[in-house]
């Protein structure tokens, strides 16, 4: 999934996302995943934390969304 969350926050050829933690819950209609990523540069130097919300509605017609915040 790390593959399409960094295509969607932009993240540069050559740097890395590194998934370190993430949890899953379902409530409201709303399936949503949440992981924590840390972005390394080419020489291994964490440059940015996120946190992405990809949230998917358990009822159809099943809407998708991907929301992320900058935490670092």
């Amino acid at each position: 999934m790390s593959d399409e969350h960094k295509k969607k926050l932009g993240i540069p050829e050559g740097h890395t996302l590194v998934e370190t933690d993430s949890k899953w819950e379902q409530r409201k209609g709303r399936d949503t995943d949440t992981y924590w990523y840390d972005e390394i540069n080419e020489n291994g130097v964490v440059v940015a934390k996120y946190i992405v919300k990809d949230s998917t509605s358990v009822y159809p017609p099943f809407g998708r969304n991907i929301t992320w915040d900058k935490v670092g």
